[in-house]
């Protein structure tokens, strides 16, 4: 991904956090030598070996999921809140752009087994049905329901390098800076209000 020196987020902690609030993603390699993408949820954890890892499962019914053999590499996008800026909301001339958050992960593959597959479903599940009134939970599913697991393919990606982009006006001066936060706040678009907030979190 090319990010300029000014956008570059190194900040792991931060990077962390934003994949685990926003950990519905991207899976992209190549299928039949033509690249293919797959919308999932994917999970961040350490494994057994103290390694970062991704993981997440694919329908055996998608050719993807007969693409992803043990050690292939991957890429992973995870998506934040973005905004059209206009340049409109400057005191100078100059183009609009684009304020936006992403993050990529590249990783290497290894299948899970059944056992495996169990395991990583109840922690996604864990994990999203937390603000349930009436959680879900994998161990209460009957042996019927839970055949279903045996049409997926899960995976565990082993984390091997991140770039994360964070775009929120800092070539802006102060004044510009926060006459672009206030016009975000007018839009009444939640993507809009996100960026906003974001900006107000960056140091000025």
């Amino acid at each position: 991904m090319y990010t300029p020196e000014l956008y570059k987020n190194e900040n792991q902690e931060e990077i962390r956090n934003f994949i685990h609030h926003n950990g519905f993603a991207l899976l992209i390699n190549q299928v039949n030598l033509k690249p293919w993408a797959t919308h999932i949820p994917l999970v961040l954890e350490t494994n057994s070996a103290g390694k970062e890892v991704l993981v997440g499962h694919l329908s055996i019914e998608n050719p993807q999921a007969k693409s992803l053999q043990n050690g292939i590499e991957v890429l992973a996008v995870f998506s934040g809140p973005h905004a059209y800026i206009s340049s409109s909301w400057y005191d100078h001339e100059n183009v609009p752009t684009w304020n936006y958050i992403a993050v990529h992960v590249y990783g290497t593959i290894r299948i899970l087994n059944y056992d495996e597959t169990v395991a990583s479903l109840k922690k996604l599940v864990d994990k999203y049905e937390a603000r349930s009134e009436n959680p879900i939970r994998i161990e209460d599913l009957s042996e019927k329901t839970m055949r279903q697991a045996r049409g997926i393919v899960a995976f565990e990606m082993e984390i091997t390098s991140i770039e994360a982009t964070k775009k929120l006006s800092q070539n802006r001066d102060s004044k510009n800076y926060q006459n672009i936060i206030s016009e975000l706040e007018k839009t009444n678009d939640n993507q809009s209000i996100s960026v906003a907030n974001e900006m107000k979190k960056c140091p000025r």
